[in-house]
């Protein structure tokens, strides 16, 4: 990862989307040369120098101390994900100890899989920050039926967004998961620009996909904790699910996530569905109690 590269695509497509009014600032007279605010504004406006904001867009984050940065991030109101991602940028340039390794679990706990078997009416499954799919239950081997089709192991969902036809029918909202998946991906290779195997990940999908290589130099990072998926599954039709990403405490490098319906709904009625299909189907042993998976 070119990471200072990537610091100076990042601030600079921040600075550009700030106007000056959306900073507070003085509307002066005639064209702008620049979309969004001068460096000299941004310096301003984070109380540092011009000649040494310039250093900074021009990636050489090095160095620079939590107050700096943070002063940086307020004026160009960086939101709680781009926050996290300019620091982890900042730490993980040359000349900082911080970061350069990480640590994977080596396999799924046995009481993770407890934890999903005792998950039988919502679809719950474990990945890990590369979107790996690397346990499930029954209901949500499921509903990811699609994907878990490519006998490719492990099943990833970057790659199914991006490189499957079939994505652009299961994801209803299609523009907006693959812009959420090319985000997440960007903040977790700010976070760990050394793992060799999301690298690949990355470098596959813009060899192989120019919506991922669009969205990849947008630059764009964000959290996925909570919110909606509509999906059209080929066996029960459209739904809407609910879901919750939690980072387990145990194992900070894998998430758990749980979809649900809302009760009474047309949604509820197909995840029902779904269920009764799942126990006619055979199961591509990522449910638990079927063995562990390898985290990496």
């Amino acid at each position: 990862m070119d990471l200072q590269g990537d610091a100076k695509e990042f601030l600079t497509s921040r600075r550009a989307r700030i106007t000056p009014d959306q900073a507070g600032l003085p509307a002066y007279g005639g064209k702008r040369r620049v979309p969004g605010l001068r460096r000299e504004e941004v310096a301003m406006l984070a109380g540092v120098s011009v000649d040494y904001y310039i250093r900074l867009e021009r990636g050489n984050l090095s160095g620079v101390s939590d107050d700096v940065l943070e002063s940086i991030a307020r004026a160009l109101q960086l939101d709680e994900a781009e926050y996290e991602y300019l620091f982890d940028l900042a730490r993980r340039l040359p000349g900082s100890a911080t970061g350069r390794m990480r640590s994977y679990p080596s396999s799924i706990r046995p009481v993770v899989y407890q934890v999903l078997d005792a998950i039988v009416d919502a679809p719950a499954w474990v990945r890990n920050a590369r979107h790996d799919l690397l346990a499930a239950n029954r209901l949500a081997e499921a509903l990811y039926s699609p994907m878990l089709a490519d006998p490719r192991r492990p099943a990833n969902t970057a790659r199914f967004t991006f490189l499957d036809p079939e994505a652009k029918i299961f994801f209803a909202d299609w523009e907006r998961a693959a812009d959420d998946i090319a985000a997440m991906l960007r903040s977790e290779a700010g976070r760990h620009p050394h793992d060799k195997a999301l690298s690949d990940l990355i470098g596959e999908l813009t060899t192989r996909s120019p919506e991922f290589t669009k969205r990849w130099a947008s630059h764009d990072v964000r959290f996925h904790r909570t919110g909606s998926k509509r999906l059209h599954h080929p066996v029960v039709g459209d739904m809407t699910l609910n879901f919750e990403a939690m980072t387990l405490s145990s194992d900070p490098e894998l998430t758990l996530l749980v979809y649900t319906a809302e009760p009474g709904s047309s949604s509820a009625d197909a995840l029902d569905m779904l269920a009764s299909w799942a126990a006619s189907e055979p199961s591509e042993s990522l449910h638990a109690g079927e063995g562990s998976p390898k985290g990496n």
